[in-house]
């Protein structure tokens, strides 16, 4: 079982991450962003989008709350300010959600039809809560590595390098 505490700290963390990658890729032009460099999502940008999507879906199936999408490829945003704009707001609504989980959210079941393959399924809360974050950073990772091979160091990116946890 996982506690709040623990969520909280893997939503600093994604905060943190996702802040600065987009600071990062913020020295890109829009077309070295958007190059297809072979990645899952092709491009630092479609996976950046894939992210933004991914989260607003699981943050929907967490509250309640409707985000309908087409596929787990479908690029929400072309403009990169605004896709930057929608990633800090995302990270915001992620950390509001934190803070209503109760213990007894934690230790529920989720519900919920899947997109890739549109059938029911169920899985403990907490599971699913982990599976989101640690979706996250597997595609961040996928994004280090891109900038890694256009030159720009993102510098260390391990959860134990979390600023709230090194002061």
């Amino acid at each position: 079982m996982i506690s709040r505490e623990y969520l909280h700290t893997l939503a600093a963390y994604s905060r943190w991450m996702n802040e600065r990658l987009f600071t990062c890729c913020a020295e890109l032009t829009d077309a070295q962003r958007k190059r297809d460099l072979g990645a899952f999502f092709k491009s630092i940008h479609g996976t950046l989008n894939h992210l933004l999507l991914a989260d607003r879906m699981w943050l929907s199936r967490f509250t309640g709350e409707t985000f309908v999408i087409r596929s787990l490829a479908e690029e929400l945003y072309v403009d990169f300010d605004e896709l930057s704009y929608e990633r800090k707001t995302t990270d915001a609504a992620i950390a509001r959600w934190i803070d209503g989980v109760s213990e007894a959210d934690l230790t529920g079941e989720l519900h919920y039809t899947g997109i890739a393959k549109p059938i029911p399924r169920q899985y403990p809360y907490w599971f699913a809560v982990v599976h989101m974050f640690n979706h996250q950073t597997h595609h961040r990772g996928q994004i280090t590595a891109l900038l890694m091979q256009l030159g720009i160091d993102p510098g260390a990116t391990d959860l134990i390098s979390l600023p709230e946890r090194n002061s």
